[in-house]
């Protein structure tokens, strides 16, 4: 059965990679840039416009405020960027926000930081896979018609791509990233070109429009508020900057630098091209409106409901390039594509982050474990589950899904450059050098700075958006919040009671004769009750015997192995796929080979949880292993369980359903009386 199952799954993932391999799925700069940036360069497709919908509240007037907002979005890109390429120099392990948070401020903060970010990767790809579709819907009705079936597919076949592994989703993603920037900068340079050395006058096909501002005469407060609200709908260009600083493992040797000159490449063309947009939005008097229907009016009377309002990018190309133009063609399609490939921002730094978060015990361990291609599997495919429902739920609607964005991004900004700057005063506080002092200092002047930024955006997106949605993604972050507390206590009850004591007691001491194999993984209670249990079967050979996955691990059970002076041999067996169950299988198949007419006894520790919910979060290897080795000639098979407190509070509960009695119970009195009754009667 398992190799009928195997076949479909090496045809839509690919064959199963050696651990030792890990060093060849890193990526260079240049896969790096679409893997990592394509969420923040995909964003100039519709920061743009989002500036000048909420600008068109107050009429076509208050679209020259456009460029002032633009050239604040470029700031504080430039802020994020360089505080980041601060992050990846002083944490390089991959934690990125979440590391230092949990570093500097403690570990409330951190598991703030996680839950931000895990709820902003989740809206990342709900926003690219809704506003892709939406895209490609205007040149294909079905798409249109069947708009949420059509989302999901798209997020099943992007979970495909990247259960393939890191390197080849990447080059899968390079060449429509690298077409869109390509195509963006060629718009950009042949618009300034015209409009600057041919003179040629330029109209995007709204310019003889005119905007109903639903607010006239704006000022003082309302203006203000209009303008803070039109910034944090441009801060969206930001969202996923983060991603680089999480994915610093991914990265080729020195990985460091190679990080920070991704980042640095990524803003520079963000902003480059955000700023290039917006301009030419404005010298081709591209209109925009929230309610175009009844809003843009054509000729004194309003568009109506049958008008679709392209995307400000389409406008521009067809300015520049003309409608129908190879060019035209080739960007919007770009465009529609690289929309989807914007959610390989967070295909990415998902699992990674999920990875480090059940290493720290906040989640499940199953998203420590890398699949068959050494990617996070099981974190690709939470993702990629939350993610549909989320597109289920809200339809698809791409409009209604942007207002829950942005917010946990800088939650993670300011939080994170915050604790830059009490990493930097720790660092100052001992260090004697002048020259690295000088550094030191330069750098947390840019955390400061950018703390204090990205600390003032938040408030301003909170206050403007939170009644359009904003309450939602901080909703989703305190259910994550909540959720990875109650995980890790969970975890942490079970390492102390399972914890293997220092002193002699009854889970080590067992004097007698036995013969069997121990299966272990760490040495704890269930470990050494298992090594006693199996000393008292008085076998002819006793061994200890467990599978080399993490050699680190690995290195540090020999070590307590040896401490400890356990008089058991520990045999080791090498599992270069990181499989744990065959490795054993055939080593028992081996013991049976060689001596058919003895029978092998195979030992497993478990220790028993109460609660539907435990089993989650609980590997299930040995529930594998035995039903493989049931089917195994000569091989018994014992488990040796380890009740935890919550197994005897559910053997509680379990008693008392049985001594209670259902309403009636007693008047019908027991079932042979009944019989007796009936057979007399």
């Amino acid at each position: 059965m398992s190799k009928l199952t195997d076949v479909p799954k090496r045809i839509l993932i690919g064959r199963a990679l050696r651990s030792d391999r890990l060093g060849e799925t890193l990526l260079p700069k240049r896969i790096a840039l679409p893997v990592f940036a394509s969420d923040p360069l995909s964003s100039v497709a519709y920061a743009p416009g989002e500036v000048l919908l909420v600008l068109s509240i107050a009429g076509v007037s208050a679209y020259h405020f456009s460029p002032w907002i633009a050239l604040a979005v470029i700031v504080l890109m430039f802020t994020v960027v360089a505080s980041y390429r601060q992050n990846v120099h002083a944490y390089p392990s991959g934690g990125g926000d979440y590391e230092v948070a949990t570093t500097n401020l403690g570990n409330k903060a951190g598991l703030t930081v996680a839950s931000a970010l895990l709820v902003d990767y989740v809206l990342t790809v709900a926003v690219s896979i809704a506003s892709g579709i939406e895209n490609l819907g205007s040149a294909i009705p079905f798409v249109v018609e069947h708009k949420v079936f059509c989302a999901v597919t798209v997020i099943v076949l992007l979970t495909l791509m990247n259960l393939r592994g890191v390197k080849e989703s990447g080059k899968l993603f390079a060449i429509p990233t690298y077409v869109f920037v390509g195509g963006v900068f060629i718009m950009i340079a042949w618009g300034a070109f015209r409009g600057l050395v041919l003179g040629d006058t330029m109209r995007a096909p709204t310019a003889d429009f005119h905007i109903k501002a639903e607010h006239q005469g704006l000022a003082g407060f309302a203006l203000v508020f209009l303008l803070l609200r039109a910034f944090s709908s441009g801060c969206a260009a930001l969202t996923g900057v983060e991603a680089i600083s999480n994915g610093v493992p991914a990265f080729r040797k020195p990985k460091s630098k190679n990080a920070a000159t991704t980042l640095a490449m990524m803003g520079l063309l963000a902003v480059t091209m955000f700023c290039g947009i917006i301009a030419l939005a404005m010298v081709t008097k591209v209109r925009m409106a929230e309610n175009p229907a009844t809003d843009l009016i054509h000729n004194g009377v309003g568009v109506g409901s049958g008008y679709v309002q392209n995307p400000v990018i389409s406008q521009v190309a067809e300015a520049v390039f003309g409608k129908g133009s190879f060019l035209f063609i080739v960007l919007a399609a770009a465009t529609a594509l690289v929309l989807f490939l914007a959610a390989n921002t967070a295909y990415n730094g998902f699992p990674l982050l999920g990875s480090i978060l059940a290493q720290d015990r906040y989640l499940p361990r199953q998203l420590h474990t890398r699949g068959d291609r050494l990617a996070f599997s099981n974190g690709i495919v939470l993702l990629a589950g939350t993610a549909a429902l989320l597109v289920v739920i809200y339809g698809a609607d791409s409009t209604r899904l942007i207002q829950l964005y942005i917010v946990g991004v800088f939650v993670s900004f300011t939080l994170s450059q915050t604790g830059m700057v009490r990493h930097w005063n720790r660092h100052l506080a001992t260090e004697k050098d002048p020259a690295k002092r000088s550094r030191m200092t330069r750098s947390r002047a840019i955390n400061a700075f950018g703390a204090f930024f990205t600390g003032l955006v938040l408030v301003v997106v909170l206050v403007t958006k939170f009644t359009h949605g904003a309450w939602v993604a901080l909703l989703g972050m305190c259910i994550f919040y909540a959720t990875m507390t109650a995980i890790r206590k969970h975890y942490d009850r079970v390492s102390e009671e399972i914890s293997a004591p220092q002193e002699p007691d009854d889970d080590l001491v067992r004097p007698s004769r036995v013969h069997s194999v121990v299966l272990i993984s760490k040495i704890h209670r269930p470990t050494l009750r298992a090594l006693a249990y199996a000393k008292l079967m008085r076998s002819d050979t006793l061994e200890a015997l467990t599978v080399n996955v993490d050699p680190a691990e690995t290195k540090a059970l020999r070590e307590e192995w040896e401490r400890r002076g356990i008089d058991v041999p520990l045999k080791v067996l090498d599992s270069p796929y990181r499989e744990i169950t065959r490795p054993i299988i055939e080593y028992v198949k081996g013991l049976r080979a060689k001596s058919p007419r003895d029978a092998v006894s195979v030992i497993i520790p478990e220790y028993v949880v109460g609660h539907w919910y435990e089993h989650l979060l609980h590997n299930q290897s040995a529930l594998r292993l035995k039903g493989r080795l049931l089917f195994t000639p000569g091989v018994m098979v014992t488990s040796v369980p380890y009740q935890l407190a919550s197994s005897e509070a559910a053997r509680n509960r379990a008693r008392k359903r049985q001594d209670w009695n259902a309403p009636g119970a007693v008047r019908r009195g027991p079932a042979e009386h009944r019989a007796k009754e009936h057979s007399g009667g």
